[in-house]
């Protein structure tokens, strides 16, 4: 539900840079000039996208009441500043809503304004909508009279992804001008359209170049005014809508799609009851029910958990002592990535789409054709599912060059060593590429458990040491966590952080620790399944019930996809950095033995057959069995009796308690940068808000109470964080900042 708001995000914050003069003198306001014409001319201008911020709704009050009251006022053009027409609803008021509980900061807009004030003015309204009208901004728009658009205006209503819905009469008015299938599809997915499909679908008049749109606007207003062209009040129209049995049966099929594809969000099934009320009542009565339902929403920890997120998102971009000291991020135009495997092949694609040269060595030519060619499929494939160009995709593959020597190396401005997980294989390709780079060159390794210490350990140029963690598939997931040790310098950071958004990714700068901040506070996750195991609870009943919470599959569905040697290798290193809160289990080490390796050959705790779901394999019973017999911590040797809730709780608690270690050590600049990284490293549902804010949802004080009974009752792998403890019995949040705390390893 994020995806559609990071683009919008990158496009306001490109636009707040220091380099816009705009954020250095904003100007919030409400114009209105009457030209000679008669026509009065409202502009909306709050840069950078005219968002409707509580001044610029009260100015468009105060103007449209001028207007309508001046007899030399004929018609009214409604429009944006500088080529926007509104981003929509300002957030910062849900914020504020959140923060205090009180609906009562929300203003009345969708009856008092955009009923009462636009769509039954005395005298014609014409929006000119160019670059954008989103959300609120369309909503207004469309109690406009007619709307003219300039081409390739981005038009939608995404509320739903912030876990709310149309509140300015959305719900009711873009039905009646798309038509009811295609409004419900735009609301249900919060995609935009372009003003050329608004214009074909009924949504917009008229497109006109950017340089006509006044003109013409200001004559359509005049032609509604003399009765020229028609005077439309979108909610009075039906003509969309079709009989009310059509109306019904596309209204059943959406719910069925929602119950599929958003279960456990309300303002989905919400937004078709709104609708329904409409087009059963009239659409006036949807507009009141529309009003009460979003004033439910706004509440829902649905919507606080997304409203959350937004913001968090914004936040990772601002890191202490590197992007508030003056530097400037230096290009980065050849990269080379060593090891062409599963990681490394996917790190060169990520680049090359980003537009970067990249160099990749591999150690002999069969590795490297090997790795050429999964770039080449992992790009063409984007071509297939119609996510790139075919054109864009020949560019990008001309970019990567194969190597399996260090002479290429000469003129790279970052490496990123991509090899298997041994520490002294990675010291020694560092105090290689330490000789062989240019003096300026990043040194990265890709590592995702490894402390950078030890990787950069026998070489001279520590400030250039840095983590470059990708997630698996790396082109596609969309993280990249950026490690610091304690001498990274600041410049590197900053380099890394603006390579990170050119290849698209989200990039959350945090210290150095085993695991880092993404892998060091989910590594209870899998170790609470293998303890349900051992206590006797069915493994796919655990899968189930963590997917319907909203993680894309269970842990050991994602133990089987991410292969058992990966599962080996990692429990090492987490078994020597953490050995107090360490559950040895033994099953993985049987299902080696018995010929398993998960997905990698269609065998694990579930059966993998190409073009089928993976399906549950109950001849592993009698392994989990055996592995039960040689670890026994059933109470009386009988399996534990558990509700689903206790399921849930856990395997996600321990998790929350880890997150409470990595705040209390300063491994993250801050709360919400952990549930981002949760979120869009480890595919935490979103409307859950991220790890830590769903933590203090739940309540401190419930996880610790709980973590403490199962650490006396089954295993010390429960006992509770200190952090966790403290939290609990002051009443303090787990996302309150520190006053305590150890200087942050991520801030260094």
């Amino acid at each position: 539900m994020i995806t559609f708001f990071t683009p919008l995000l990158t496009f306001i914050d490109s636009l707040t840079s220091t380099k816009n003069p705009q954020k250095l003198q904003p100007i919030v306001s409400v114009m209105m000039d009457v030209g000679s014409d008669g026509v009065a001319l409202i502009t909306i201008s709050n840069p950078p996208v005219n968002a409707l911020a509580l001044p610029i709704l009260a100015g468009l009050k105060e103007k449209f009441a001028e207007a309508t009251r001046r007899d030399d006022v004929k018609a009214i053009v409604l429009t944006g500043n500088n080529g926007r027409f509104s981003g929509g609803f300002d957030i910062n008021v849900f914020l504020k809503v959140h923060q205090t509980g009180d609906i009562s900061h929300l203003p009345d807009v969708s009856v008092e304004l955009v009923t009462n004030t636009l769509e039954d003015c005395k005298k014609p309204i014409v929006a000119a909508v160019q670059g954008l009208a989103l959300g609120g901004g369309l909503e207004v728009a469309m109690g406009c009279h007619a709307r003219i658009a300039a081409p390739r205006a981005q038009l939608g209503l995404p509320e739903l992804s912030l876990g709310v819905m149309p509140g300015f009469g959305g719900t009711q008015r873009l039905p009646r001008l798309l038509g009811l299938s295609k409004a419900i599809d735009m609301m249900l997915t919060s995609k935009p359209i372009l003003s050329e499909e608004g214009k074909k679908l009924g949504l917009i008049d008229e497109i006109v170049p950017p340089q006509d749109l006044l003109k013409v606007s200001r004559q359509w207003a005049l032609d509604i005014a003399e009765a020229r062209k028609p005077w439309v009040r979108s909610l009075h129209r039906t003509d969309k809508i079709g009989s009310l049995s059509e109306a019904r049966e596309i209204i059943k099929n959406a719910r069925q799609l929602v119950k599929r594809s958003y279960p456990n969000m309300p303002q989905h099934q919400a937004c078709l009851d709104v609708i329904e009320e409409g087009i059963v009542r009239g659409g006036y009565a949807g507009v009141l029910k529309e009003v009460k339902v979003f004033n439910e929403l706004v509440l829902s920890d649905t919507a606080k958990g997304l409203v959350h997120i937004f913001f968090a998102q914004r936040a990772i971009s601002k890191v202490p002592e590197v992007t508030d000291v003056g530097l400037k991020p230096r290009p980065v135009k050849k990269v080379a990535v060593i090891g062409g495997g599963l990681m490394g092949s996917g790190i060169a694609t990520a680049l090359i789409l980003g537009n970067i040269n990249v160099v990749l060595k591999e150690v002999n030519s069969e590795y490297l054709q090997k790795g050429i060619k999964t770039i080449s499929a992992n790009v063409r494939g984007l071509v297939a599912r119609k996510k790139l160009a075919q054109a864009q995709a020949e560019k990008a593959l001309s970019l990567v060059k194969g190597v399996l020597d260090y002479s290429e190396f000469k003129d790279v401005d970052m490496v990123i060593e991509a090899v298997i997980e041994n520490v002294p294989l990675k010291q020694k390709i560092f105090s290689e590429i330490e000789k062989e780079c240019p003096p300026h060159c990043i040194l990265a390794t890709n590592t995702s458990t490894i402390d950078l210490n030890l990787v950069g350990e026998k070489i001279k140029s520590q400030d250039r040491v840095i983590g470059a963690h990708f997630f698996s598939p790396a082109h596609i997931m969309p993280l990249l966590e950026i490690v610091r040790t304690e001498k990274t310098s600041a410049q590197a950071i900053l380099d890394l952080m603006a390579v990170g958004k050119i290849i698209k990714k989200s990039p959350v700068v945090v210290g150095n620790c085993t695991g880092f901040a993404v892998n060091r506070t989910f590594f209870p996750y899998t170790q609470g399944a293998h303890i349900l195991l051992h206590l006797g609870v069915d493994i796919f009943r655990i899968d189930r019930l963590i997917t319907s919470f909203g993680l894309p599959m269970g842990p050991f569905q994602l133990q089987d996809l991410a292969g058992y040697g990966v599962a080996v290798a990692v429990g090492k290193e987490f078994a020597n950095a953490f050995p107090d809160r360490t559950f040895r289990s033994p099953i993985v080490d049987l299902l080696i033995k018995s010929g398993r390796n998960g997905k990698n050959n269609g065998k694990g705790y579930y059966l993998y057959e190409k073009g089928s779901k993976p399906k549950p394999d109950h001849q592993v019973f009698s392994i989990i069995e055996e592995a039960q017999r040689l670890v026994n911590i059933m109470p009386g040797g009988k399996p534990i009796t558990v509700t689903d809730q206790e399921i849930v709780e856990m395997i996600l608690f321990p998790v929350v308690s880890e997150a409470c270690r990595v705040l209390d050590e300063g491994i993250v600049v801050r709360a919400s940068d952990l549930d981002v990284a949760s979120v869009l490293g480890m595919s935490f549902p979103s409307y859950r808000g991220g790890i830590v804010f769903w933590g203090d949802l739940v309540g401190a004080k419930h996880i610790y109470a709980s973590l403490k009974k199962w650490s006396e009752k089954y295993s010390d792998f429960y006992k509770p964080s200190r952090f966790l403890e403290e939290r609990a019995k002051n009443g303090v949040p787990l996302s309150a900042p520190s006053s305590t705390s150890t200087s942050s390893r991520a801030r260094l």
